[in-house]
Order: C-alpha cells, then structure tokens, then sequence
C-alpha cells in the first residue's frame, strides 16, 4: 500500500484536477475534506466527460464519483483481488474504520505477476513471437494481432477517421465508439473501460505520429475488439513506452494537460489483451480485446 497519496479537496475544479493528474503522472485522485475524510474519487474518465461536455472548470463536488468503492484496513488479500476483478478499477483508496484515508492501493501492486502472466499485455507472448520470428512475416495490416485471422476492416462495426492536424478534436473518435456500444447495449463498465482505452490510443496518433490514423471496432462472439492504426512515425522502443511516466511530449503539448506517459500503461490497465507492432517511421497498431462480463469476470 502506498500511504503517500496525492489528494484534491472537492472545492476545488475539475480543470485543478486535470493539472494535477498531468502534473503527478496519475489517472485517479481521491477527494477528501480538511480532516482527510474520503468523499469521493475524480478520474480520467471524468476528466474525458467534461472536456466532452463543456463543464471542465465545473467545482469537483459537483462531478465527482460519490460513496466510492474503497477496500478497510484488515481486509484480506482474497477480498482485495475479488474487489479488483468485480469493479475493474485501476486502485482502490484505503480507510480506516471512520472513512480517513489511510493509503492507496493499485491493481500493479496485487496483481502485477497474475495479469502478466494472463497477456493483459504480454509483449513476449507467443504471438508475437511467431509474427516477428517467422521467415515470411505475415500482412499484418489485414490481420488480427492478436489471434492471426483475417480482418476485413472495410467491414468493421464501427470506423473512425482521426485527423492528426486538430489536437481539440483528441477524444472525438472515443466519444463516438463510446455512443455506438452503448446504443447497442454493451454494458456501461465494459463501454467505459472501452472509452478510455480508445481515448488514449487515439490522443497517441495525434500527439505523437504525425500522420493520420483510423479507429476500427469488430463486435464478436463473446467480445469486442477495437484496433487502432497510424502510418507515422512509430515507435522506437516499446518497452520503454510502456513505462509509466515515460513521455517524448514537448512541453507544448504538456502544457495542453497532455503527454503525461499514462497512455500506453492505461490501454494495458483497461483491456483484457493487448498487442502493438510498431516500426520507426513506418507507423504502429494497436490491437485491444475486451472481453465480455461472462468471459472477463471483471
């Protein structure tokens, strides 16, 4: 557990909250009172829905998540990791027996050994390995990453063009992918987990790829996968872009509340798998399978 938490108190606005998340590298900030008694939690997502919706300098007690699911001291470790696969939450904020925070503690913190281990992202897995390792390397471009089946993409569910030249329009694509599943009535944890996800993979080809790029969503037997392309600048060093904090933003872009190095790491938070392929100067994509409750549990 880490007792060093990074609070905000609920007077203040959502905008402090983005500056602060940009500033601290986090995706989450418990809300407390003077005497640190917890009220509430204001996330990314929330973040994602006022920048939406125009009410970003709105106070935080007004959009915070209230009577937040929270774990108490002495709870046990079988407890703890239930609370993680039914909620799907990234942390839980830790109180004592009169609601006081007391710490944080992070799915990275219980299960990092266990969600490697089931390829939440497993960039070494076998997969990979036959599609880099074989003599004549597939056409990736029209195959899923994740599975080597065909993919159609003229035939997905659900297309979006993302226009690299506007950074306002960041998050566009993700809003409308969020609208569709939801009016096909996938549940709202999995669409949200979905949306925030495909937010970052989208902020990703606009900050930093320099070239157009497309949204692509396949709703399968079971589960839904969302693949996201760009034909730029790629990445130079996967491993290293998954480190959390880990950013090559100007500060241009920093000061715009983004290109805090959360991007990949979230993509790797809220999906059930993960893939990037990725080549210096000739683009990357991002593959992303979110299972469906019966099968993820989550």
């Amino acid at each position: 557990m880490n007792r060093n938490v990074i609070t905000i108190t609920p007077d203040k606005s959502l905008l402090h909250a983005k500056e602060l998340m940009r500033l601290k590298r986090i995706s989450g900030i418990p809300v407390v009172v003077d005497n640190g008694k917890l009220v509430g939690i204001v996330s990314i997502e929330d973040i994602i829905k006022a920048l939406e919706n125009g009410y970003i300098k709105d106070k935080i007690e007004k959009r915070m998540t209230k009577d937040p699911v929270v774990l108490k001291l002495g709870e046990t470790l079988e407890k703890i990791v239930d609370k993680f696969e039914k909620y799907g939450f990234g942390r839980f904020p830790v109180v004592d027996e009169d609601f006081n925070l007391v710490g944080i503690v992070t799915k990275h913190d219980i299960l990092r050994a266990l969600l490697e281990k089931l390829a939440t992202i497993h960039l070494h897995d076998m997969r990979k390995k036959e599609i880099l390792e074989s003599e004549v390397l597939p056409d990736i471009a029209d195959r899923s990453l994740l599975t080597g089946e065909h993919l159609n993409k003229t035939k997905a569910d659900f297309i979006f063009k993302i226009d690299y030249n506007d950074i306002t329009l960041i998050g566009v694509g993700a809003a409308k992918l969020k609208k569709f599943l939801l009016d096909r009535g996938i549940p709202q944890d999995i669409v949200r987990r979905i949306s925030i996800a495909t937010y970052e993979a989208e902020a990703n080809v606009v900050l930093h790829s320099e070239s157009d790029g497309y949204i692509y969503c396949f709703l399968k037997d079971g589960s839904i996968v969302v693949r996201v392309e760009d034909f730029g600048k790629g990445i130079e060093n996967i491993e290293i872009a998954m480190k959390e904090g880990y950013s090559t933003a100007p500060d241009e872009i920093r000061d715009l509340g983004f290109g805090a190095g959360m991007g990949l790491p979230n993509m790797k938070r809220f999906s059930d798998k993960m893939m990037i392929i990725s080549e210096k100067g000739k683009g990357t994509i991002v593959e992303m399978n979110f299972f469906l409750k019966e099968e993820s549990g989550k």
